[in-house]
């Protein structure tokens, strides 16, 4: 840990935005297939058909829709997170009457990740609403909940929903976004710490030194971890975010209810197969980035 704690929050919140890159980069197709079979389910008979599905009807290029807001978002909560991740570290270190700088257990650094998702969650969802609206605006054309040819960059949808509901509605699905970050940053950083804590128990060596492939399965796992639990809260989130461009759109509880009242508990689970996909290539390649550029930063700074 640095001796300057602007010098450590400045490395936290650089390494953060790399790791946020490099995890777009690695997983945005599979990120715009999530939302599109979360938010029209009945459209797609599963993963390859609404993969091809949009590769036919937009080419390649479709799959990458939305990815300029999804880079703002996940450098952005990213850099957020981490930041905050080490700040809520101290915070818990305050709360067990540890010194400053003492090594955490996994639990606590899983309370840590948890408490700091609050932070992220409320700088991400303006990004988020417009990378999911990106994402599935040709379904919303197709079932005619829009008007059809309207122009879509990420400008556009910005406009539209200042023009409609003011800044405010830019924070449409906050409240999921902080009801799925809270226990699934507690999941993610959990297992990330524990697995990577298995493995340098198993190779005879401290968690710095277990390598690259074993980090990004522990990231990869730790994602996986953080999915399995908040996927029904994250497709409801989108749920939200999407159909609010059409008017005005319930909140979380009634959207949920309607999902499985009209639709089935199964629904709540669409998309989680390209999203079990994504996440060892995306989260192994987040966890990689921050630790390597963490890693190199703070040896230059001499911490």
């Amino acid at each position: 840990m640095a001796t300057n704690p602007v010098i450590q929050a400045i490395i936290d919140f650089s390494a953060g935005a790399i790791g946020g890159t490099a995890c777009v980069l690695s997983g945005q197709p599979f990120d715009t297939t999530k939302v599109k079979m979360q938010t029209f389910p009945s459209l797609y008979r599963g993963f390859t058909h609404c993969f091809v599905s949009t590769c036919r009807s937009g080419g390649l290029h479709a799959l990458y829709k939305g990815t300029t807001p999804a880079l703002v978002a996940n450098i952005t909560e990213n850099a957020v997170l981490f930041l905050s991740y080490g700040l809520c570290q101290d915070v818990v270190r305050l709360l067990s009457g540890m010194q400053r700088g003492a090594e955490l257990s996994d639990l606590q650094k899983a309370s840590a990740g948890s408490l700091a998702s609050i932070f992220s969650a409320t700088a991400i969802t303006p990004t988020e609403l417009v990378k999911c609206r990106l994402q599935a605006m040709h379904e919303m054309e197709a079932a005619g909940k829009i008007a059809a040819g309207q122009k879509s960059t990420a400008w556009t949808v910005v406009r539209s929903v200042l023009q409609k509901h003011g800044p405010l509605g830019l924070y449409a699905g906050l409240s999921s976004t902080i009801v799925r970050e809270i226990p699934g940053y507690f999941c993610f950083f959990g297992a990330y710490e524990l697995c990577r804590s298995t493995f340098a128990k198993h190779m005879g060596t401290d968690k710095e030194g277990i390598g690259m492939l074993p980090l990004m399965f522990s990231g990869g796992f730790g994602g996986a971890c953080l999915w399995l639990v908040v996927f029904p809260i994250d497709c409801v989130k989108s749920r939200i975010q999407v159909y609010s461009l059409a008017g005005r759109q319930e909140g979380f509880m009634k959207t949920f209810r309607a999902i499985v009242r009209q639709e089935g508990a199964a629904a709540l689970y669409s998309g989680l197969t390209p999203t079990m996909i994504r996440t060892f290539p995306a989260n192994g390649a987040l966890f990689m980035a921050y630790e390597f550029s963490r890693k190199f930063m703070m040896d230059r700074a001499g911490a």
